[in-house]
């Protein structure tokens, strides 16, 4: 077996020794449940992941193999799956602010600088505020790095359509988010990663 075959060929080899899926977990699982995480919570997010794969392992004879990276595949499932967890999602976005559960990073806030807890109100109405779509495609971009072709991938829309969200989503968030606002002590009430966030 090459250790470096393309998901592609992983997925098509899957389709006559269904054990060999399992490489495609092995390789992804880390990435679509941390990108889940921040979408539905800790908490949902082991079901959601695990229900990617699941989907996926179902859907993989449509697997497009002209894609040899099938990350933007997964993460579409995984949206589309954080979607149908709606009730979740606007719990975490609405919800007073409490602790972090533990392990979860805030989406959208650099790893280094920690909300405090009206930074994090603030954020959570600020995405709450976007619409969907929006929101989709910031997070598979800012949260799961991927490129705009790989979002518009995940998405089953164009790049363009992808940067006109992506746009418009950096646009509300800068009018609700009032840059440059400081807590107390003088850090940032709330810091937005923008060079994850930059196309």
């Amino acid at each position: 077996m090459d250790t470096h075959e393309s998901d592609a060929a992983v997925i098509a080899a899957s389709l006559r020794d269904p054990d060999r899926f399992a490489e495609l977990f092995d390789r992804h699982h880390g990435r679509i449940f941390r990108f889940v995480s921040r979408r539905v919570g800790v908490q949902a997010a082991d079901d959601v992941a695990a229900e990617t794969f699941l989907v996926a392992f179902r859907r993989r004879g449509d697997y497009d193999t002209a894609h040899e990276d099938a990350a933007p595949w997964l993460y579409g499932i995984a949206t589309r799956l954080c979607r149908a967890h709606a009730r979740t999602e606007r719990r975490l976005l609405t919800s007073p602010p409490g602790p972090a559960e533990p392990g979860a990073d805030d989406a959208f806030a650099s790893s280094d600088a920690a909300l405090t807890p009206a930074g994090r109100a603030r954020l959570r109405r600020a995405l709450a505020g976007l619409r969907r779509a929006e929101r989709d495609a910031l997070a598979l971009h800012a949260l799961a790095d991927l490129t705009y072709d790989e979002v518009a991938v995940a998405l089953g829309v164009r790049p363009g359509t992808v940067a006109s969200r992506i746009s418009r989503a950096r646009a509300k968030l800068a009018a609700a988010l009032e840059p440059g606002a400081r807590a107390a002590d003088g850090s940032p009430l709330l810091s937005v990663n923008e060079e994850a966030l930059d196309g």
